[in-house]
């Protein structure tokens, strides 16, 4: 058992990590783009705005197991095969992005609009309340957002196991299920809670961190003393 055992744990570990990666590469910036031409938005268009967010709820709302085999001709032209870790890819990342773009965009409209209206005032274009505000402020939530992302596409791999990609949720299937071997699958059982556990403390613990240091890069601080000091600025301005 242990042989298949730790095969399937680096089946799953590397459909999960690559989809990860992905679905953050794609949901960030897609998820910020919601919050930009939201109304009242720096990039305010109503049109773009309701366009996106139809299109992230159709993806989320689409069960994985019915998206994966509607991407299956998809999944072929991308990876050549349907079957494997490498295809199960494809179909994971493609769930993962709409679902981490939502939680993205909650992170992002948690932020403090006077940092922003700051940046602004100091001449500072959208890219640069992004990148030195937006994200750095909702780094916390944004790492706790990741983290339910995981533990999300981790069951996801465990369906795609069913349908040939391998890893944990192949041997629960073939081992467990079709040949009655109750032990095996409550051992891939307890791996997966093992293995989500420790993503979980592991996202959670960083998420504190961060949270305790003010989440920010140190540009923020200085940003909130400039407003502080923005009206007496004026005052003396005026008195000039």
């Amino acid at each position: 058992m242990q042989p298949l055992l730790s095969q399937a744990c680096g089946d799953t570990l590397y459909m999960v990590g690559w989809s990860t990666l992905i679905a953050i590469v794609g949901g960030l910036p897609l998820g910020i783009l919601l919050v930009l031409t939201d109304r009242g938005g720096l990039l305010q268009n109503v049109v773009a705005n309701r366009l996106i967010g139809q299109i992230v709820n159709i993806a989320r709302s689409m069960p994985f197991i019915i998206l994966m085999v509607a991407l299956m001709s998809f999944t072929r032209w991308i990876t050549g095969t349907t079957i494997g870790r490498e295809a199960a890819i494809v179909p994971l990342a493609i769930g993962a992005i709409p679902f981490f773009a939502r939680l993205v965009e909650t992170a992002v409209r948690e932020v403090d609009g006077g940092l922003v209206e700051a940046v602004q005032a100091m001449g500072g274009n959208t890219w640069t309340v992004v990148r030195k505000v937006l994200v750095p402020e909702a780094l916390p939530s944004l790492i706790s957002s990741a983290t339910t992302t995981v533990v999300a596409l981790i069951g996801y791999s465990a369906m795609a196991g069913t349908v040939g990609a391998g890893g944990l949720g192949d041997i629960a299937i073939r081992y467990g299920y079709q040949r009655f071997e109750t032990q095996m699958m409550w051992i891939t059982v307890g791996i997966l809670a093992v293995v989500i556990s420790l993503i979980q403390f592991a996202g959670d613990y960083a998420a504190r961190a961060l949270h305790r240091r003010g989440g920010r890069s140190g540009a923020a601080p200085r940003l909130r003393l400039l407003k502080a000091e923005e009206p007496a600025t004026a005052d003396v301005r005026k008195a000039a």
